[in-house]
């Protein structure tokens, strides 16, 4: 009889340490959003930012997934690019959204130096073995058409070339409506903000 109830005692020992190895083994299902002021609820409160209403979103349609948030107002794709590695190793996300190249845009950065930067983003992010998502933005006219279908050519030819999913302007039917629009009319207000997230669900849905 003792000899039984140290072989059921051993059995139950046995399952639990296999059920705690898989639970600890299970890579955990994590977004993550690396952008700039655009992405991280520029002067409206982060409750009604598209990032988080996106989390919002994914515990009522995709149960266990969970949105890592690591936008900076101001943030580069230089910057980006150097805080990168050290997310992906924290978190290690299988999806990556990069919404990166505003503020070099509007600082007139060099587009080589955008598409060197987005490129070391994506290929670092593919080699940890996340999907990833580019958002791309739109500069206003005066910026004038060579600088602007440039950017737009950035962003278009890195998700073909490293097959990376795209949408190509975040503001799509935001950024000319006042009523969505900050005074800045580089922003949008918390009316926008769930516009913005309609525009990205669709491109994101399909890499979780």
């Amino acid at each position: 009889m003792r000899r039984f109830l140290c072989l059921l005692l051993l059995l139950v020992c046995g399952i639990g340490a296999v059920q705690a190895a898989s639970t600890q083994a299970a890579p955990a299902k994590n977004v993550l959003v690396l952008g700039d002021s655009l992405s991280a609820a520029h002067n409206i409160p982060v409750e009604a930012g598209w990032v988080h209403l996106l989390e919002v979103r994914l515990k009522e349609m995709e149960p266990g997934w969970a949105v890592i948030n690591a936008s900076i107002s101001g943030e580069t794709s230089v910057s980006g690019r150097n805080r990168l590695p050290a997310l992906l190793a924290q978190y290690r996300p299988r999806v990556v959204v990069i919404e990166l190249g505003a503020n070099d845009g509007l600082r007139g950065l060099p587009l080589a130096d955008l598409r060197s930067n987005l490129a070391a983003m994506i290929d670092a992010a593919q080699h940890a073995g996340a999907k990833v998502l580019l958002l791309g933005i739109e500069m206003p006219i005066n910026y004038g058409p060579q600088y602007r279908n440039g950017l737009r050519a950035v962003y278009a030819e890195l998700a073909r070339d490293k097959h990376a999913a795209l949408l190509p302007f975040l503001l799509q039917g935001v950024a000319l409506d006042p009523a969505l629009m900050q005074e800045d009319g580089l922003h949008p207000t918390a009316a926008g903000e769930p516009k913005v997230l309609d525009n990205v669900w669709p491109k994101l849905k399909p890499l979780l």
